[in-house]
Order: C-alpha cells, then structure tokens, then sequence
C-alpha cells in the first residue's frame, strides 16, 4: 500500500515552473527541480512523471494562468476589440516581464531539437491561432475588420507577432518600437483609405 502524500501538487508544480521559466528546459536538470520541488527523485517520478511530462504539466499550469486566461477575457469582447487587447497586452507583458514568455522560450530553445516539445509547443501555439481566427471570422462577420482577407492567414500572422514581440522584447524591451509593430500588424485589419471593411 502506497503512503499518502505529504506534499501538495500546486506548489510543487509552481516551483518545478520557476526552474524551467528561469534555466530553460535543457539546463534545468533532475537535481535542480528536486531541490526546488522539495522532492527526492523517485517522489518526483511518482507523482509527476519524467523531466518531459513534468514539463508539459508545468507549461500547461503556465498557460492557464496566462495565455488561456487572456484569451478567455478577451472572447468577452467584440471580435475587433478582442485582437487588439490581445495584442496589446502581449506588449505591456512583454515590457513587465523580463523572463519573457514560457511558451516562446521554449520554441525559440528546442523546436528544432525534440520532436516531442516541438509537438506540444505547435498544440499550444494551435489554441493561440485558434483565438484570433474566431476572433478575426466574427469581425468580419459583423463589418469591424476587412472582409477580403483570409482569416486563417491573418490568424498566423498574429501568432507570428506575438512570437516576435516576446522575442524582440528580452534583448529590445523599448515600448515605441513594440507597440509600433503592433500597429502595424493591427493596421492588417482595417480596409485600404476610401474603402469599407467588407
């Protein structure tokens, strides 16, 4: 028979994420989660599976409270509205948080190296483009963004600007410069001068 836990999962997971947020994947060892988890190896094992699942726990424990969140408040507004809140708080994040994004950090570290991260950061990056495509089919439903764009093309734009202000914002954090790319990539949903939106 199994002994209870003596440690609570929440807490241990938020410190397994501290570790990964601030060493990255690759440089965050067994050790250094063990001691910041406050768990001996085999625990770690037991509850939470190998360094990779651990992982994928911790991003998704990340998402939620970030990404997840911001789009679920967001889907509260108007289409137009919506992507441009988005967008915009990826800049204010960007300019607040100096460890930058989870998610962006582990793209940028390890897509090209483990096919399995890569795969769960192209599932995750999936729901981003999910929420601007919504968002982006609505508006033009309702006349508040250009018709004749496709969607869909416009969706992964946007995940691109968000990759790149994350990017561009821990080695360039001027809010000029990000908010003005921002614009930029928002001006994609207005019509040409003298033309309507549909």
């Amino acid at each position: 028979m199994s002994r209870p836990r003596t440690f609570d999962d929440g807490s241990a997971l938020d410190s397994a994420l501290d570790e990964f947020w601030s060493r990255g994947y690759a440089a965050t060892s067994m050790r250094d989660l063990s001691v910041a988890m406050g768990l001996g190896a085999a625990s770690i094992y037991n509850a939470f599976g190998d360094k990779q699942t651990l992982f994928a726990r911790c991003l998704d424990r990340y998402l939620d409270g970030s990404m997840r969140a911001r789009i679920a408040v967001c889907e509260t507004l108007p289409p137009r509205e919506a992507v441009v809140a988005f967008l915009s708080g990826i800049v204010t994040r960007s300019l607040e948080d100096r460890r930058g994004c989870l998610l962006v950090n582990t793209a940028v570290e390890l897509a090209a190296h483990e096919p399995a991260l890569a795969a769960l950061v192209n599932e995750r990056l999936a729901e981003l483009e999910g929420f601007f495509a919504r968002s982006i089919r609505h508006g033009q439903e309702d006349g508040s963004i250009i018709g004749h764009r496709d969607a869909d093309d416009l969706a992964r734009l946007f995940v691109a600007s968000v990759l790149g202000l994350r990017v561009l914002a821990r080695s360039r954090p001027n809010g000029d410069v990000l908010h003005g790319i921002a614009r930029q990539a928002l001006s994609l949903l207005d019509p040409p001068a003298g033309e309507s939106a549909t």
